[in-house]
């Protein structure tokens, strides 16, 4: 009799690319990075859909799943989510889950309980319940929130360096970084230029190197913004403690927080100050094999 070894596949839809691996045992079957263009997760059809032909097109024909387990960017509620893993059950004959994107970071790193935090772009922190109840805190988009990630730091960059201004202050290394990276003429026309954004997150947080750059040149402005990025990112994490989450490993990941010393220096002081006994804990393998994990779970 043939030996039957499950393939299981672990599937990151990230905000910019998506990362899918699939495993036989401890075999690797398919290693696929693509965009993420095209994922809309707020239409659970269509994004199963996206995710049916992600896996079609990434695994050997007639190779068919065990198991599939999807971390999803922009998958914010856990209604949401499961009304993507329901149209999901209609391309697959196997067990699946669905969860948020940053939920993959605690099972990536062979943990079973503890925070995951992100500070790319944005900035989100995930944990879970005791009874498994999943509690998202953060990731309100450039506009209203994601303190500590890209966007949120450029965004109080201009509000720092407008307070300047409004003081009658001198442009500083910040004031001349974000003027000549916004493209504008002076101080004041910053406003217009952030407001003008059709993408605020992105095209905002691209600019996020300014406020490093300006910091490393002896800007106090720009230095006081990363440690209030560092101090937000690490609220995110006294938030989810104070309503019962476990906290004693956080899983940090996110292109900034993880490129950035003086960001991760400063969230990890506030952590220390404000959640004792929290060991913080940078992510060390692709988030996609805690997908993978969370798949070999539904075994």
């Amino acid at each position: 009799m043939q030996d039957f070894t499950p393939l299981v596949i672990g599937i990151d839809v990230g905000g910019t690319k998506t990362h899918l691996r699939a495993y036989a045992g401890d075999g690797l079957v398919a290693d696929h990075i693509r965009t993420s263009s095209g994922w809309r997760p707020h239409d659970p059809v269509a994004a199963a859909g996206w995710l049916a032909a992600l896996v079609a097109g990434a695994l050997p024909k007639g190779v068919r799943a065990a198991a599939l387990s999807v971390g999803g960017h922009a998958c914010e509620t856990a209604r949401q989510c499961a009304q993507i893993r329901t149209a999901l059950q209609l391309h697959f004959d196997a067990p699946a889950s669905v969860v948020g994107d940053a939920e993959l970071l605690v099972p990536a790193t062979g943990l079973d309980k503890g925070v995951g935090l992100v500070a790319g772009t944005g900035s989100v922190a995930v944990g879970r319940l005791a009874d498994g109840t999943s509690v998202q805190v953060g990731g309100w988009g450039a506009v209203l929130g994601d303190e500590g990630g890209s966007a949120g730091l450029v965004r109080e960059a201009a509000r720092a360096v407008w307070a300047a201004h409004d003081l009658g202050e001198e442009p500083d290394a910040l004031a001349v970084g974000l003027i000549d990276a916004f493209q504008v003429p002076e101080v004041p026309a910053l406003g217009a230029a952030l407001e003008g954004a059709k993408s605020p997150s992105a095209d905002w947080g691209r600019h996020a190197p300014v406020v490093f750059a300006a910091a490393a040149a002896g800007s106090p402005l720009a230095r006081a913004v990363i440690d209030e990025g560092g101090r937000s990112l690490a609220a995110l994490v006294g938030q989810l403690a104070a309503r019962g989450v476990p906290v004693d490993d956080v899983v940090i990941a996110g292109s900034t927080i993880l490129a950035q010393p003086g960001l991760y220096d400063a969230f990890a002081a506030a952590l220390a100050d404000s959640v004792p006994g929290a060991q913080p804990r940078p992510l060390e393998v692709p988030p996609v094999e805690g997908a993978v994990a969370l798949a070999r779970s539904l075994l």
